[in-house]
């Protein structure tokens, strides 16, 4: 009898340790998971803002002719953004896709991608590589960057 009561005991022991071991590997999974999202989640986070920041050295400061003119050429074929250029000689130009500068809204699918006038003296679009041009960063209501403005100062 005593070998009978000795195997139930084993058994019952067994029977415990892996529902024991079995809780313990769930709980682990689930907990796993949980942190697995929470880290794609700060990873896309910090994917969108990285992504933003090339955007930060136009944030309210003043760019040579030049530098604008790059920056028209970077961005004129980007999807979903434009770039607004007013000059001193009052040409008003969007390359890229025109935006609302309050709303950041995109306007229509039209793309301007002629960089002619920017670059033609006699023109009132005439980007100058030494003039000085104050810039700004224009964001829609979801913080995406979707413009930027310009407007020559010198």
């Amino acid at each position: 009898m005593g070998s009978n009561a000795s195997a139930g005991l084993k058994l019952a022991a067994s029977i415990f340790l892996t529902l024991a071991l079995i809780t313990t590997v769930v709980i682990i999974f689930i907990s796993s998971q949980d942190a697995a999202k929470e880290g794609q989640t700060q990873f896309s986070e910090i994917t969108t803002q990285l992504s933003q920041t090339r955007f930060n050295i136009y944030e309210n400061t003043t760019l040579s002719g030049s530098q604008v003119m790059n920056a028209v050429r970077q961005f004129n074929n980007q999807d979903q953004f434009g770039v607004y250029v007013q000059t001193g000689k009052n040409g008003v130009t969007y390359y890229g896709h025109t935006f609302n500068q309050t709303t950041g809204v995109i306007d229509g699918t039209a793309k301007n991608t002629n960089l002619q006038p920017a670059l033609d003296e006699a023109n009132n679009n005439f980007i100058n590589p030494s003039g000085k041009f104050k810039s700004s960063v224009v964001r829609d209501a979801n913080n995406m960057v979707r413009g930027i403005v310009f407007t020559q100062t010198k």
